[in-house]
């Protein structure tokens, strides 16, 4: 049935799908402490593309995952992403002001809530894969805790971020910047998609194919991501625009040039594409998710 719906209109149920589960998993906002229950739901809810709970969902799909656990390992991944933003925009980090077109959660509820913040939604990241009936097999479950947890460590997000703090200002070598971005923004779209078709079955043959899917579409986020800082205005995007330039961070634009880029953005999702060749039509929203990360109006 997903197959005959368009990709606005299979997002569209996806999405509120993880809409639910995400009200689900986080605390109600009245329940104590109140602060910092309001200020978690204000970072996560009612903001962002959920990319990442998309890949999951695309890639289950591919696998005959069941929904309600595509849900929830979506929601994980969604909730270590939100948490990685509110620190990324506090001000010993990028000193960010606007978020998902509304003030940073620093501005709106204090730093040291921020700071709490992501530090919850961390947590409540690994609890919701610890929950019971993610998967059959409770050793499948246990691999996918650790596939999220170092995505999230100095492995992954975390470790690209610490790259990135420490190149402020520096000339990195293309290679440099592509270890930093596989770890930095790579490493969690890869999670998603790996748990994603971890819920379904048949996913340790078809993980090779889906690496090489993951590694492509998570260097392809990136490159488009520098190329929309330096042609997008704030209102669109979000999020403070031109904010790499004015820091000084290397970025692909600063490095390759623009054409360049956009040159790169193409090849990386062509690349996307022949990695799901053998999967045949049963992939079909990871390719029209790998189109729209990469037609992101450049």
């Amino acid at each position: 049935m997903s197959g005959a719906l368009t990709l606005p209109s299979w997002s569209t149920a996806v999405l509120a799908e993880v809409e639910a589960e995400l009200e689900r998993l986080l605390p109600p906002a009245a329940q104590a402490p109140a602060h910092l229950h309001g200020a978690m739901r204000y970072a996560v809810l009612l903001g962002g593309k959920r990319v990442r709970p998309l890949l999951a969902f695309a890639a289950g799909e591919l696998l005959e995952a069941p929904r309600a656990r595509l849900a929830r390992a979506g929601c994980a991944v969604e909730l270590i992403h939100a948490y990685s933003l509110v620190h990324d925009d506090m001000p010993c980090m990028d000193n960010d002001v606007l978020r998902r077109g509304k003030p940073t959660v620093h501005v709106a509820w204090g730093e040291a809530t921020a700071l709490l913040v992501g530090d919850a939604l961390q947590s409540l990241a690994f609890d919701a894969l610890g929950q019971p009936g993610l998967a059959d097999d409770a050793a499948v479950q246990l691999s996918m805790v650790r596939l999220l947890a170092v995505a999230s460590g100095s492995a992954g997000m975390a470790g690209g971020q610490a790259i990135d703090l420490d190149s402020v200002g520096k000339r990195l070598t293309r290679e440099q910047l592509e270890t930093m971005h596989r770890a930095k923004t790579g490493a969690l779209l890869r999670a998603a998609i790996l748990l994603g078709a971890a819920c379904g079955s048949g996913s340790v043959e078809a993980q090779p194919a889906l690496e090489r899917y993951a590694a492509a579409i998570g260097l392809a986020f990136q490159v488009v991501d520098d190329i929309l800082d330096v042609e997008t205005d704030s209102a669109v995007l979000g999020k403070t625009a031109g904010k790499d330039a004015e820091q000084d961070k290397p970025t692909y634009v600063s490095i390759l040039g623009l054409d360049t880029s956009k040159a790169l953005a193409r090849d990386l999702h062509g690349e996307a594409l022949a990695a799901l060749a053998p999967f045949g039509q049963r992939a079909l929203r990871l390719r029209q998710l790998a189109d729209f990360i990469v037609a992101r109006k450049f």
